[in-house]
């Protein structure tokens, strides 16, 4: 596949969420779809109160619309199913979160849907991925990245998918707490497998794909940087976590995602760590957890932990991509 058709991709996704922008912010505003602040976080999070949230919308528009579009520009003869798995996950764990935030924003329930409802319909969608999977035939080994290494899991693989779907799903959405904090990790990590999907064998529709959700991001970071004037809400997060899971999944670097995620690996073990040291023993190891809020209540300021997340997860990224092409 032609890099030119990777770069054109990332820019029509950037323009798409660029031009849906304008649109979209001020209708969520007329709405009145606001963004609710918990008391219990940092004072400086409750002028927040009120931006737009369910911004992740135009995320899964575009990266939907552009991955369409761009898989015809490629040298493949029609659209398998990889692409079609990969739209499908996007969109159930879109309209997952877009319940979440709705139930949220319009009619005042603070905690949205609950965990049970939450779990379930991503249960479903991670059942239904694993069931595409098996009526094609897909391999169920996993293997160590930089080796030869294989393990034969069998029935145990649907285990596998339902743990890094649902658990991918919510540790990129714990990551969503700052301005341009999760849109600019998840570009990164998204650019990785990218550049695996591409470099790695003939997986064009994942690459193609992975780099509509970059340009998508980009795009989206206009005007969610710092101030921002939307967030991505569940809507973007679930579909996001749900999304980078398959991509993983798909192009069999089931392990790599734990290294180029490796920033929503390190959020999602502070909570575990916060809740475990405190049902135990009272205490808290982080003054607040995710990670994030804790140095923000160290006193950095909110676009230095961001910079510094972004910084994190490239150095990731680059691990990720270089055990797997150099080592491999």
């Amino acid at each position: 596949m032609n890099i030119t058709v990777l770069i054109l991709t990332i820019a029509i996704a950037f323009l798409i969420t660029v031009l849906l922008s304008p649109i979209l912010i001020p209708f969520l505003r007329r709405l009145k779809f606001g963004q609710s602040i918990r008391e219990e976080g940092p004072k400086s999070h409750q002028k927040k109160t009120g931006t737009p949230t369910m911004g992740g919308i135009m995320i899964v528009v575009s990266v939907i619309v552009t991955s369409i579009i761009m898989i015809n520009k490629t040298n493949v003869d029609e659209i398998g199913y990889e692409l079609w798995l990969l739209v499908f996950v996007i969109l159930g764990y879109g309209v997952i979160g877009f319940l979440d935030d709705f139930i949220k924003v319009a009619m005042k329930r603070n905690l949205g849907l609950t965990s049970k409802q939450k779990l379930l319909g991503q249960l479903i969608i991670a059942l239904v991925f694993y069931y595409i999977l098996r009526a094609n035939n897909f391999p169920t080994y996993i293997q160590i990245p930089g080796t030869d290494i294989q393990w034969e899991l069998g029935w145990g693989y649907a285990i596998l998918i339902i743990f890094m779907l649902v658990g991918s799903s919510n540790a990129v959405n714990l990551t969503d707490g700052l301005d341009g904090l999760l849109a600019g990790t998840a570009a990164i990590a998204f650019g990785a497998f990218g550049i695996l999907a591409w470099y790695g064998f003939p997986q064009q529709e994942v690459a193609v794909f992975s780099l509509a959700v970059v340009g998508a991001l980009l795009g989206f970071l206009v005007f969610n940087a710092h101030p921002a004037k939307v967030f991505m809400g569940d809507t973007g997060s679930l579909a996001l976590g749900g999304s980078i899971a398959a991509i993983a999944i798909l192009t069999k670097l089931e392990i790599i995602l734990v290294i180029i995620g490796g920033v929503f690996v390190i959020e999602t073990l502070s909570v575990i760590i916060q809740v475990i040291s405190f049902k135990t023993t009272g205490k808290r190891v982080f003054k607040m957890s995710p990670l994030h809020h804790h140095y923000e209540l160290l006193g950095w300021s909110e676009w230095r932990v961001v910079t510094t997340f972004w910084l994190i997860g490239l150095i990731f990224a680059a691990l990720g991509i270089y055990i797997e092409v150099w080592l491999t």
